[in-house]
């Protein structure tokens, strides 16, 4: 059957299913069955690798779930939509999240949170809200969903609040960086952080996240942006992103917070935390002047971690934020991401370091265990 006249059929194409925890993943030809209320089935164009996918693919200290289709940070094409979808049709561009907006809870509609109560990530879920199966399978056997969006697929079956409808003129394989790590880094710094222009940032951590938080003090107009990271060959990069200055804490004695606050005549405006390791979120915090600064967390902690400061920090009037996914609602504001890279004013270029053909797809995952590079784009389209 031609994929053009599928809708309301099961559509046969390929995906890259991981079969069991740190294996590589095997390409595999499954079944994607048509969308149920609320939800789109996408064509898949492009998808990169993000840490996440990694991280919960490795299945260290979390419930594994396999066999499943990884995969969140894409960009794709609207093939059909299922009963109640009003607001996308065929043909449409679109940006997969891993976190949604439904628009009706509480939190969509407060102008301050963009964690939906119905479709916020859910890491352990492996199947569609609806009716809690999976449009995925192999000879009938079901293969997991992740995180809603599994975009390791050349077609992929979404919840509709989980999609950006975006400018179809954005070229997809750039902007598809923009539905995960991009943005979050990026919205820590613009919705969260807010440095004015001319001041001083501090950034933890020098990966994607911890570049796009600088490119996003950047855009503000930061006369300083220290780059803080125990990696010391990560500064040539980062210089790229607007990073002015380095410290890798293994350099001093004293504490890194205390050599940013000698640096910076008493400490940086604002600092935006994106390593996820408590020490380094206690020095961010510390770090930034007192009477004025804020420090933001973007970062995930291991589970047992346990934030220590001493309260005086915040009497001194320091201001202590965390964030998730930049602040931005999928669905309201990512259309209008796309839009600052379309009118040059954010370069998402400098964050593409490697692509592959999607028969490739390990090699994605090889860069990134090594550490080489920012994002590797996977075109589907061999």
């Amino acid at each position: 059957m031609s994929k053009s006249s599928a809708v309301g059929q099961v559509i046969r194409c390929r995906a890259a299913v991981a079969w069991e925890a740190g294996k590589p993943l095997v390409i595999e030809e499954v079944e994607v069955a048509p969308p149920q209320t609320n939800e789109v089935r996408l064509k898949i164009l492009y998808t990169s690798l993000c840490h996440t996918d990694v991280y919960f693919w490795e299945a260290k200290g979390q419930k594994p779930l396999f066999p499943r289709i990884y995969g969140h940070e894409a960009g794709g094409i609207v093939e059909s939509v299922g009963e109640g979808v009003t607001d996308l049709k065929a043909g449409d561009h679109v940006l997969p999240v891993f976190t949604g907006e439904c628009k009706d809870c509480a939190h969509c509609k407060s102008e301050e949170s963009n964690m939906c109560d119905l479709l916020r990530i859910n890491t352990d879920r492996g199947v569609m809200l609806s009716d809690g199966k999976s449009r995925f399978s192999i000879k009938g056997k079901p293969i997991y969903h992740f995180v809603g969006t599994s975009t390791f697929s050349e077609y992929t079956v979404v919840h509709v609040g989980c999609l950006a409808k975006i400018n179809p003129l954005a070229p997809l394989d750039k902007v598809c960086v923009l539905s995960c790590g991009i943005s979050t880094g990026l919205g820590a710094t613009l919705n969260v952080a807010k440095p004015k222009k001319g001041s001083t940032v501090a950034v933890f951590g020098l990966g994607a996240v911890g570049l796009a938080a600088a490119e996003g003090a950047r855009i503000s107009g930061a006369s300083r942006i220290i780059g803080v990271d125990l990696n010391s060959s990560r500064f040539e990069e980062a210089k790229k992103f607007g990073v002015t200055e380095f410290v890798n804490p293994k350099d001093h004695k004293k504490p890194v917070q205390e050599v940013i606050a000698e640096l910076t005549n008493g400490g940086v405006d604002r600092s935006v935390e994106c390593t996820g390791n408590v020490e380094a979120m206690i020095s961010a915090f510390e770090c930034v002047h007192d009477g004025w600064g804020v420090a933001v967390l973007v970062g995930v902690p291991h589970k047992e971690a346990v934030f220590k400061t001493h309260p005086v920090n915040f009497l001194n009037e320091r201001t202590l934020k965390g964030t998730f996914f930049g602040n931005y609602k999928p669905r309201t504001d990512i259309p209008s991401v796309v839009e600052k890279y379309m009118n040059n004013e954010l370069e998402l270029e400098k964050f593409i370091t490697h692509k592959v053909p999607f028969s490739e797809i390990n090699k994605a995952f090889d860069y990134m265990l090594k550490g080489e590079g920012l994002r590797c784009i996977i075109h589907m389209e061999e």
